[in-house]
Order: structure tokens, then C-alpha cells, then sequence
């Protein structure tokens, strides 16, 4: 009778074996579509991060330290984020874009094309830049269509898109920008001092990012400074990307170094914010990435 039982008991341990190992088998990739979207999730929280963390020093910074200082005893703390929801929602949208796009393309690139891995990173930077960018004239747009004057020019929004022809430089930018912040963000961060402790890792990615959007804003100030002109214009006639940089030319005397007039300030600005933004967002990728390999390791025993 015990050696019958045996052969029972084993008999059905081997038929629940394989429903084990199915079970196993349908919650890893379960375990995988959760990770795949941790980029942009991490970029999307980076920019949040960035966003309520210098919006209130860059409206501080804006006006004197007396007027500053008059200005948090009348109002209060809480009015400091007064109009932050606009620079939060783009900031946010184009960041998870940024990082999430690259990490997708990089992969999808390397896998099926034959081709060097820097040229396949470099391809998949200027793809996830350029497609950045086509959210930034969202409200251009808007204002083209809702203008009485361009009803006749514009009768639908792919006619006001069409007459955006100042989108070409911003995706020229916004894809060289991207090529060189994830080209050389490793090799900067190598150069930096080797890290022992997660404090450690924190301010080395917070220096990388710094240095590189510091650099970058400086780089490429004339065209955002254009970038700025167009959109800040509502109504009137549409004008082209020369016909700005013109005009900007001839408000600033027509001389070269007046042409950086507030890069320093922007130079400043953009090392607080990319320190943040790349200190968070992989801050946030190791912690993801940690829960992960221990839900697949509990998934498997």
C-alpha cells in the first residue's frame, strides 16, 4: 500500500509540474510590459521633479532680492507655483518623449538594422528629438487657427503646420541637442571620481547632467532665443525663423556679444535643471530596475 501511494503522489506532482512551470512562464512577461515603460515614466517624473523644484527660484530670481523678499510676505509661499501647470505639462510630455523614445528606437534600431551602435544611438537621439519637437508649436498653432486675420490662410490645422516652416531649425536643435547629451553623458560620467555609495551616484549623474545642459543652453541660446520670439508673437503677420533672428539682430545693435545678452543667467539655469532632471531620472531607473530583478527572482523560485 505505501509503495502504491508513492506511485500516486508522484504521479500527480509530475502532472502539476508543467502548470507550474506555465504559471511561471505567463507572469514573466507580465514582469517585462511593466519595465517597459519605466523610461518614460522616469523622464516624466524628472521633469516634475525639475519643474516644482526651480520654478519658484527661477520666479524669485526674476526681480531684486528686496522686491523678492516683499513679495513672499505679501503673498505667501503658496503663490510661488501660481502658473506652473502650463511649464509642468510641456516639460513633462517632452521629457518622457526624450527618454522614453531614445531607450525604444536604441533598441528597435539595434536589433533589426545592421549598423554600428553609436550610429543606431545617434539615429534614435535625433528621431526622439525631432519627434519632441513637433509638440512645441502645439499652441502656435492654436493662435494661427483661432486669429480671425488667417481664416482665410489657414482653414484647417495641417495648413497652419504647413506654414510653420520655423519648425525646421527647432528640429535641427533639438535633434543635435539629443545626440550630444546621450553621446556623451557616459563618457563624462566615467571621467568623474568612481562612486562607492548611492550618494555618490546622485552627484556624479547630477554633475554629468549639469555640465551637459549648461553647455548645450549655451550652445544653442540664439536659436532658443528665437524660438522664443515666435511663439511669444500672437496675432499680426506670420513671420519666418530669418525674419526673427533678423529682428533680434537689429534690437540688439547689431553686435555679436550682444547676441548672448542673458546666456549667463541661462547657463545657470539650464546646470540646475539637467542636474536635477538627470540625477532623478536615473535615481529613479535604479530603484525600478531593482524591484524588477527581485519580482523576477521571486517569480522563478
Amino acid at each position: 500500500r505505501k509503495i502504491l501511494s508513492n506511485m500516486m503522489d508522484s504521479e500527480a506532482h509530475e502532472k502539476r509540474l508543467p502548470t507550474l512551470i506555465s504559471s511561471k512562464q505567463d507572469i514573466s512577461p507580465h514582469i517585462t510590459n511593466v519595465g517597459e515603460m519605466k523610461h518614460y515614466l522616469c523622464g516624466c517624473c524628472a521633469a516634475f521633479n525639475n519643474i516644482t523644484i526651480t520654478f519658484p527660484i527661477q520666479k524669485l530670481c526674476s526681480i531684486k532680492t528686496r522686491d523678492a523678499i516683499l513679495q513672499l510676505r505679501r503673498v505667501g509661499f503658496q503663490n510661488l507655483y501660481h502658473g506652473i501647470l502650463p511649464p509642468l505639462m510641456q516639460k513633462t510630455t517632452t521629457l518622457e518623449l526624450m527618454f522614453g523614445l531614445y531607450k525604444d528606437l536604441s533598441c528597435l534600431l539595434h536589433k533589426h538594422v545592421s549598423a554600428p551602435e553609436f550610429a543606431a544611438r545617434g539615429v534614435a537621439a535625433v528621431l526622439s528629438g525631432t519627434t519632441e519637437a513637433i509638440f512645441t508649436p502645439l499652441e502656435r498653432v492654436q493662435t494661427l487657427l483661432q486669429d480671425h486675420k488667417h481664416h482665410d490662410t489657414f482653414t484647417n490645422t495641417y495648413q497652419a503646420f504647413k506654414a510653420l516652416k520655423c519648425l525646421v531649425p527647432i528640429l535641427f536643435w533639438n535633434g543635435l541637442s539629443n545626440v550630444l547629451f546621450f553621446g556623451l553623458r557616459g563618457p563624462i560620467k566615467e571621467h568623474l571620481p568612481t562612486e562607492m555609495t548611492h550618494s555618490a551616484h546622485l552627484v556624479n549623474d547630477f554633475i554629468c547632467g549639469g555640465l551637459l545642459g549648461a553647455m548645450l543652453g549655451f550652445l544653442f541660446f540664439q536659436i532658443n532665443v528665437v524660438k522664443t520670439h515666435i511663439w511669444s508673437q500672437i496675432g499680426g503677420e506670420f513671420q519666418s525663423f530669418p525674419q526673427v533672428f533678423q529682428k533680434v539682430w537689429l534690437e540688439r545693435d547689431r553686435k555679436l556679444i550682444n547676441l548672448f545678452r542673458g546666456a549667463y543667467l541661462n547657463y545657470h539655469r539650464s546646470l540646475i535643471s539637467w542636474g536635477i532632471i538627470n540625477a532623478t531620472y536615473e535615481f529613479l531607473l535604479k530603484i525600478i530596475c531593482k524591484k524588477k530583478s527581485v519580482k523576477c527572482h521571486l517569480s522563478t523560485e
